[in-house]
């Protein structure tokens, strides 16, 4: 496995080092010079977050007032180095208090170094989740195998969480209620041609959970998924059941999901993490039904006139309905005014975007405003 730094400098605008730590002795201490005369001082630092001087490879990111960048001399895991160092300033800024620049950094040397060491190993990343690192590591800097909750409560087993066996949930968690919310949101990505055919669909979704439940639950979500239920025929040796199925695309899961329960069984197994968190996201590009029908007429009436004709016919059943809808209608630049007739909702022209807005909802009636 390629490693993800072999050095890390976090640098203010000027190119000061703030603070710097080496994991892997193939870098020397002064190869932030390099990167400070050949980059910085050369103005090319939105060219690319990536630059190879001489034997070493600089991955840079800005956040804030301050740069931090990773230096490596063999092959690195640019996407690790770089996921490493997001999740490094969310961990940096849940123990300053959410903030992150140049004047956090020099109030809390020891604090950084202290988590710097913990965080990578050998230029390899550990574990970076603040609920875990803030059971031993407290905002003082002292470390303490235990929170310092009160001895009544049940205390967390931090070597367990430590080691990556459940590193998403602490334990010991009670509530009076157990609750599971699940919403679902999916945006439908259409390009069609002036014909009306339709070029191009996707739908992009993902699932949001909010989980409030007691100890360590074992949660199983299925799905519709062509191939899951295939396969779930396949493993009881009996045909697949008749109905509606989807067939996902480019499926990513939280970190709790148990991918070789997924692989095997196609069921969404996994123990939560407390509070609010995204399960999965998912893309869909067969089978897509869209919602909504746009049928545009536009017409010129000489040389500063034009007439733009839009009918908006809903696709779904008759019992349901939308809310919140809003029609664009790109018009010149040059437009002074518009008048409107619209069937149902309100319409304007908003000068800052130089569009026609039309909003309000669709029933199963066609909707047309001119």
């Amino acid at each position: 496995m390629p490693v993800a730094a072999s050095a890390i400098y976090f640098l203010n605008l000027r190119g000061d080092v703030l603070i710097n730590r080496l994991y892997r002795d193939d870098v020397g201490g002064n190869m932030v010079d390099a990167f400070r005369m050949h980059i910085m001082q050369t103005k090319e630092l939105g060219t690319c977050p990536v630059r190879q001087i001489g034997g070493c490879s600089f991955l840079y990111m800005r956040i804030s007032n301050v740069y931090i960048v990773i230096v490596v001399s063999s092959n690195a895991n640019v996407a690790c180095a770089f996921k490493f160092v997001c999740e490094a300033v969310a961990l940096f800024k849940s123990y300053f208090g959410g903030a992150f620049d140049e004047d956090a950094i020099r109030n809390n040397f020891v604090l950084i170094y202290e988590l710097l060491d913990e965080i990578m190993d050998f230029g390899y990343p550990q574990n970076l989740s603040p609920e875990i690192l803030k059971l031993y590591i407290t905002q003082e800097g002292v470390r303490s195998p235990f929170s310092s909750k009160p001895s009544e409560k049940p205390v967390p087993n931090a070597t367990l969480q430590v080691t990556g066996a459940v590193g998403w949930r602490r334990e010991g968690l009670v509530y009076k209620k157990n609750e599971v919310f699940l919403d679902i949101v999916e945006s439908v990505n259409l390009l069609m041609s002036s014909k009306g055919s339709v070029l191009r669909c996707d739908v992009t979704g993902k699932i949001l959970m909010k989980c409030f439940l007691s100890g360590m639950p074992d949660l199983k979500l299925g799905l519709n998924d062509k191939i899951g239920l295939e396969k779930e025929s396949q493993l009881k040796s009996r045909p697949a059941k008749s109905g509606k199925t989807i067939e996902l695309d480019d499926v990513t899961f939280h970190q709790c999901v148990n991918l070789t329960r997924f692989n095997s069984e196609k069921t969404v197994s996994f123990v939560p993490p407390d509070g609010e968190f995204e399960l999965m996201k998912y893309r869909i590009t067969e089978g897509v039904n869209l919602p909504f029908r746009v049928l545009p007429t536009i017409k010129e009436l000489g040389r500063t006139r034009m007439e733009v004709n839009v009918k908006v016919k809903s696709v779904f059943g008759a019992k349901m309905f939308a809310l919140g809808v809003v029609v664009k209608v790109p018009v010149p630049k040059q437009t002074a005014k518009a008048s409107f007739q619209v069937t149902s909702g309100r319409a304007k022209y908003n000068a800052s975007i130089d569009c026609l807005v039309w909003k309000g909802c669709i029933c199963k009636d066609c909707l047309s405003f001119k």
